[in-house]
């Protein structure tokens, strides 16, 4: 149990592998999942290594398998998966899988060739079809004696007096129906418009026979006089990529013709359709077992690659490796190596070996599929040093629960809890199915997450007594009107001469006491209600972020422990801690202070923590009108301020110091000073001990040759994180809790929670108001920053973008004019005017 809270302990081992048995071996270890092989060649080529063709065999198969993948997926046939995990094959049965994927793979490049001259024989034939009607109809039009009499004027003033017949050449051809207007005009420019154009629309789309898409094409004829115009002509159609086809001049070769091209279409269409048949049988068959395949020979270039890591010993008949392992994985990685060696048929077992080593192992830690969503959410900020607290078993509380507190939603709690827990109980389903969906797959991985977020959304929610922004009155609220009628005389004038009323707690009887669970529900009908729960959702928030960062300060107190690093603790923990507890745990303190020393009789007399905090920092106490909070504030208040400060050397200077007075006493250890002379002594049994320790000491700082500098410069960097992250990181949650305060002030404004209100209204409109001012002007600057690093070429600037948000969101939570606190009005019109802004279509029918 307690390798869930750290690392697990690694060691190097050195595998003995017998060449006939190294390959299983490596197969069982690659199956078992538990070590990681160490190059023992670094300084040799990749191309130079022993199993380099293996390896290139590999790839070449994985190339065929994915032509064949390719294709399938083109032909829409869908790829079988079972979930079957194939064993490795042996590396005799490699000829094998190279001659099926050989077969498979020019079998079709055939059957594509084929396919593809034939779909270009079945275009040619059926742009020749069409060609041959519309020709048809253009010279059947043209004998129309009024339609001949109006075209022919054009032609014979010029052949006037000349006494020859007039005799016309055209050609007839087939183009892209998008490149007619400018292929008209070319031709109008080029031939000075001696040439007439007739141009028809082919009905029914084309297929590519190149890329199998449909293409919409026109038949176009047309007629010019002289062999110069004929050659520009052919000219111009060339490079529109026109395709030319003969056309016969009389009507009954043009009708002849048409007969025998539509006999060879419909042989050609029996030949595709046998053709595409059997296609698509030679897909089907690779569909079903495609996915093995790609996994089979997926793993042995693992292997393959693998072995190229290992070193080979002079007699080549053992190959060496170096492996990390988990210590307590040790007895199933040597039973691998057995079932291995068993396998290949070898009668030399295989030997691992335990090696000692200074060098710093890697992190290694278990997950299952709970615990597996909340480790890469730890990895994705960093990952720690062999042997340190794993941050992932605590995550699984503080980052629900933190989420929690700032989403507060009993009833979109409940939501987001049946959703996950309906994930998890179909989650078998689910992972058979193999979901290709980015999004969902990503929801889907974070499934425990979710359920942990709505459980502790919906605990918070109680708390809060929030659900769907309204409060829910289960025990009866503690407030009570009556003794105001009693004491101050209230009458129903006085109701309806008031909009707002306010209820004294100090009055005997107005107040009953704390609400059994939760904040009382009197708070959802009071104009005051946003201020008092941003008031304690606020502090709430610093109290928890406070009592969260020093929790994970406390932490690294367990691993200097752990490491026998008393520096780090005497000269970092220490002066951490105490910093951070000198200002913000006094801050903690005071809230709770503030909570129990005002009550209903004296709350108007509570000072603002806000400026007292403030003016600690400025030691200004000369404010009249913020009065001390308890007698001696000033005095504590400057000692903590002093210690806070005198911290900050602490952390900045004693360290690098000791270090390097340490670094200089082991490297004058064992010598004595004659005259500014330093001359060898032997070493002391003490310092002998020294030395030893320092030698085998495996975290050793000074392993390395120290340097005072950038030892100085790394605890500067350290400290100056450190004390600039606790004022920024608490800045966050009120950041945080200000963002969730304006959330929820926009959802009861923008919501019809009043006297015509209905559910529907709330999931409608809920959000509307922060969409458009708070979210929107990020994904805008988002997509404009983005747009212009493609458009130059460069890189996205990430901290630009950084602090332009911060910006925006600084403005956002500081501009309370968009969402006052305290709105005037009645709030079904206040929903009318959000509504009137942002969806103004609507509002005739929906309000």
């Amino acid at each position: 149990m307690g390798e869930l809270f750290r690392s697990e302990e690694m060691t190097l081992a050195q595998l003995f592998l017998q060449s006939e048995a190294a390959y299983c071996c490596v197969s069982e270890l690659g199956e078992l999942g538990k070590v990681q092989f160490r190059d023992l060649n670094p300084d040799v080529n990749v191309f130079q290594r022993k199993f380099v063709n293996e390896v290139r065999r590999c790839e070449e198969m994985d190339r065929k398998l994915r032509f064949v993948e390719k294709e399938i997926r083109k032909a829409n046939i869908p790829i079988m998966d079972t979930g079957e995990n194939p064993e490795v094959p042996f590396p005799r049965d490699m000829i094998d899988l190279e001659a099926n994927f050989e077969k498979i793979e020019n079998e079709l490049k055939e059957i594509n060739t084929n396919q593809e001259a034939l779909k270009r024989n079945f275009l040619e034939l059926t742009e020749l079809k069409f060609i041959l009607r519309k020709t048809q109809q253009f010279f059947d039009e043209m004998a129309d004696p009024d339609l001949l009499e109006e075209s022919s004027s054009l032609l014979e003033p010029s052949e006037m007096g000349r006494g020859t017949p007039l005799r016309l050449g055209f050609v007839a051809g087939v183009i892209n129906r998008e490149r007619i207007p400018t292929f008209e005009r070319m031709l109008w420019r080029v031939c000075r418009g001696n040439v007439f154009l007739r141009q028809a629309e082919i009905e029914n789309p084309l297929e590519d026979p190149v890329t199998g898409d449909y293409v919409h094409k026109s038949v176009f004829i047309i007629f010019f006089q002289g062999d110069q115009l004929k050659n520009r002509v052919k000219k111009i159609c060339e490079g529109f990529r026109a395709s030319l086809y003969p056309c016969p001049e009389t009507p009954q070769e043009r009708k002849e013709m048409a007969s025998g091209v539509n006999t060879r279409i419909d042989d050609l269409q029996m030949v595709l359709n046998q053709t595409e048949d059997h296609r698509q049988r030679v897909l089907q068959a690779a569909a079903k077992n495609i996915r093995v395949w790609f996994i089979k020979v997926r793993k042995m270039k693992a292997i393959y690659h693998t072995l190229n890591l290992c070193n080979i010993d002079v007699t080549q008949k053992c190959l060496i490796a170096e492996v990390w392992c988990p210590v307590t994985d040790l007895d199933s990685i040597q039973f691998a190596l057995r079932r291995g060696t068993e396998h290949s048929g070898s009668t030399v077992p295989s030997i691992l070996n335990r090696m000692q080593t200074n060098q710093t192992p890697p992190t290694y830690n278990k997950t299952n599929k709970f615990t597996y969503g909340f480790q890469n959410i730890v990895d994705a900020y960093g990952i720690g040093t062999y042997r340190e607290i794993n941050p992932a078993p605590y995550t699984i509380i503080t980052f629900p629960f933190l989420f929690a507190v700032m989403f507060g939603d009993f009833g979109h709690g409940i939501l987001m809890t049946l959703f996950a827990v309906w994930m998890v109980l179909r989650e078998s389903r689910i992972l058979s199915q193999k979901n290709e969906n980015e999004m969902f797959s990503t929801v889907f991985s974070g499934r425990y997450i979710i359920l942990l977020m709505g459980v502790f959304s919906i605990y918070t929610g109680l708390i809060y007594n929030d659900c769907f922004s309204k409060s829910l009155n289960v025990f009866g609220s503690s407030w009570s009107v009556r003794p105001m009628f009693t004491l101050y005389n209230w009458t129903e004038e006085t109701l309806r001469g008031n909009p707002v009323l306010q209820l004294n707690p100090a009055v005997p009887g107005v107040f009953g006491g704390p609400y059994p669970f939760g904040i009382d529900p009197i708070w959802n009908i009071a104009t005051n209600k946003l201020t008092f729960l941003n008031s304690f959702k606020m502090k709430m928030s610093v109290i928890l972020g406070i009592i969260h960062m020093m929790f994970g300060v406390s932490l690294s107190l367990f691993n200097h422990i752990y490491f026998k690093k008393p520096l780090n603790i005497y000269f970092g923990f220490i002066p951490e801690i105490i910093f951070m507890t000198s200002l913000f745990g006094y801050l903690v303190i005071l809230i709770f202070y503030k909570w129990t020393a005002y009550d209903a009789h004296t709350s108007k007399k509570a000072p603002s923590l806000l400026i007292h905090f403030i003016n600690m920092f400025l030691f200004s106490y000369s404010d009249s009108g913020n009065s001390m909070l308890y007698s001696g504030q000033e005095g504590i208040q400057c000692f903590l301020v002093v210690v806070a400060l005198l911290c900050v050397p602490w952390m900045l200077l004693f360290k690098p110091l000791v270090l390097r007075h340490q670094y200089l006493r082991r490297k004058h250890l064992g010598t004595l000073n004659f005259g500014g002379i330093r001359v060898g002594n032997g070493p002391t049994e003490e310092d002998a001990e020294i030395i030893q320790h320092d030698q085998l000491s495996t975290h050793s700082e000074d392993a390395e040759e120290f340097d005072f500098g950038d030892t100085m410069v790394h605890q500067a960097i350290h400290t100056i994180e450190y004390c600039l992250g606790c004022i920024s990181n608490t800045a966050s949650y009120l950041r945080e809790a200000e963002a969730h305060f304006y959330e929820q002030n926009s959802r009861y404004q923008l919501t019809l929670w009043g006297p015509e209100g209905n559910i529907l209204d709330y999931a409608n409109k809920q959000l509307a108001g922060l969409v458009a001012d708070y979210y929107t002007p990020r994904w805008q600057l988002f997509v404009e920053m983005l747009v212009q690093s493609l458009a130059q070429g460069v890189p996205f600037q990430q901290q630009q973008f950084d602090k332009n948000a911060f910006e925006l969101e600084e403005a956002f939570v500081l501009s309370t004019r968009r969402y006052p606190s305290q709105p005037q009005g009645d709030t079904v019109d206040l929903a009318k005017k959000f509504f009137l802004k942002y969806y103004p279509r609507w509002v005739a029918g929906s309000l």
